[in-house]
């Protein structure tokens, strides 16, 4: 069912409910960028060109060789009105097969982009044209979806604009975090099959907030709108004014601690729906998950920063209000170690609360398999079997535990749904991307409303890869022809 949240900036967009638009990641309202800025492009009678290719892209203080939608990265965001028509035209100009999945989107099994299962992958030449109902206002995102493709330039943002936006804001700003190491003299197929070959990295990377391992790669660089520290995005306001933020993780390995030096942050949305405000001073955001908050502007100039968690090294993106410095990346933020948000201080809007309804409960482990090199997602039963596939009947509501019995955290994510958390003491938030912790167990309950082949995975693109992805099936929509992508070995979605 749809479901009210989000803002809508009726000057932006193009025509009737339904239109898209195409613009550059970071910049709505009255701001400007420390990038050159992007034009908001009509397109309520065009498919959004998504041509995916090698290029050559500008990280701030060096370029690089990727593959990317277009000539930056992220790619372009696109923005379309609630129950409106998204468009988009993939031309793949890469030298391999590709997909671009809908992250968070409850879409057409036919448009999901989920390789070998739902659609046949786009062969290298040629195009597909995806178009779909959004039906949900919210932050979400696209990306492709074949073997390590995520962890280049291949992501972008899709925004969901509510007709009937509740929250009142001045502007809202584009947040998007990744980690970056393509072009650097190394490849995420190369950091694949060291992962695959070495489980345990180079060096020890480990956080008390994850649990305990933070993960695989230890990163060059992280990237707030393709921009690294040395030559950071700038965002540009007035004092006393009030922004929407809007935060995506798209990185493949790295999970991000956020905070505004100087400022808290209410949190009103998570994977897109709403949830009752709560104000914390910093949040952590897993590989797949979005988060918006509101912040009324300081005056002066402020960093805004994403640690990556457990590595060491940050992002980071200048907010201004007024003349003076920017201050140094290396900058303290003691907001960073103050109040940091919870699974557990998050609770669904009534708007988008399910209510309780009896359950079938379905029990399943997130492990390593038996050689100590893949991961697995089974139950405690068939750990190793790849992909397992959950059946389950239209109309019913599934309760899925995730047991964690691995030494490392997952952000696990679901096709084509969104869940209901459930937490100690009631219902949690709605969501399509949830983090376990080891030795954790989160349980979510499921409505299948959607029939269809659907991808349930951990959302770090290594463990996606090495076999950590089971499957939701149910209704009378057939699989994608069998492809060699499936197989525990493609794709992160």
């Amino acid at each position: 069912m749809p479901v009210p949240s989000h803002p809508t900036r009726r000057a932006l967009l193009f025509g009737a409910v339904g239109s898209v638009a195409l613009l550059g990641a970071g910049t709505r309202g009255p701001l400007r960028t420390g990038t050159a800025p992007r034009p908001v492009i009509p397109v309520a009678d065009t498919a959004v060109p998504l041509d995916a290719a090698p290029v050559t892209v500008d990280l701030g203080s060096r370029t690089v060789r990727t593959w990317a939608y277009g000539d930056r990265a992220p790619g372009p965001e696109i923005r379309v009105t609630a129950g409106g028509t998204v468009s988009a035209r993939l031309r793949n100009g890469l030298p391999q097969e590709t997909t671009v999945h809908w992250h968070g989107v409850r879409i057409d099994p036919a448009m999901d982009g989920a390789p070998g299962l739902s659609q046949v992958p786009v062969a290298s030449g040629d195009t597909f044209d995806y178009r779909f109902t959004a039906p949900d206002p919210g932050t979400f995102f696209y990306h492709s979806h074949v073997g390590t493709q995520l962890d280049r330039g291949m992501y972008g943002v899709l925004v969901v604009e509510d007709p009937a936006e509740p929250l009142g804001y001045d502007a809202e700003w584009t947040v998007v975090l990744d980690d970056w190491l393509d072009g650097t003299g190394t490849d995420p197929d190369t950091e694949l099959g060291t992962i695959r070959d070495t489980p345990r990295p180079a060096r020890t990377l480990r956080s008390r907030l994850l649990g305990g391992t933070a993960g695989h790669v230890d990163y060059p660089h992280y990237l707030i709108n393709g921009r690294t520290p040395q030559a950071p995005e700038e965002f540009t306001d007035s004092p006393g004014r009030r922004i929407r933020l809007r935060l995506v993780n798209a990185g493949a390995d790295t999970a991000f601690r956020v905070g505004l030096g100087d400022h808290r942050l209410t949190v009103t949305h998570t994977d897109g729906f709403p949830v009752l405000p709560v104000t914390v001073d910093a949040l952590l955001i897993g590989m797949g998950e979005r988060y918006d908050v509101l912040v009324t502007l300081a005056d002066g100039v402020f960093p805004l920063v994403a640690e990556a968690e457990g590595k060491d090294a940050r992002a980071f993106a200048v907010v201004r209000t007024s003349g003076g410095d920017a201050p140094d990346p290396s900058v303290s933020v003691p907001e960073l170690d103050r109040r940091l948000l919870t699974l557990a201080d998050l609770v669904a809007d009534p708007s988008v609360d399910p209510g309780d309804a009896p359950a079938r409960a379905v029990d399943l482990v997130l492990g390593r398999g038996r050689n100590g090199t893949g991961w697995t997602l089974g139950t405690a039963a068939a750990r190793d079997v790849t992909p397992l596939r959950v059946p389950v009947s239209v109309g019913e509501r599934v309760r899925l535990s995730f047991t964690n019995a691995t030494r490392m955290w997952h952000p696990v994510h679901l096709h084509g749904h969104t869940f209901q958390v459930r937490g100690e003491e009631g219902r949690g938030p709605r969501k399509d991307t949830v983090i376990v912790r080891p030795r954790e167990r989160v349980t979510v309950d499921v409505l299948a409303e959607n029939p269809g082949e659907w991808m349930l995975h951990c959302h770090n693109l290594y463990h996606s890869e090495l076999g950590m992805m089971a499957t939701l099936g149910y209704g009378d929509t057939p699989p994608a022809a069998p492809d060699s992508s499936m197989g525990g070995m493609s794709g992160t979605g």
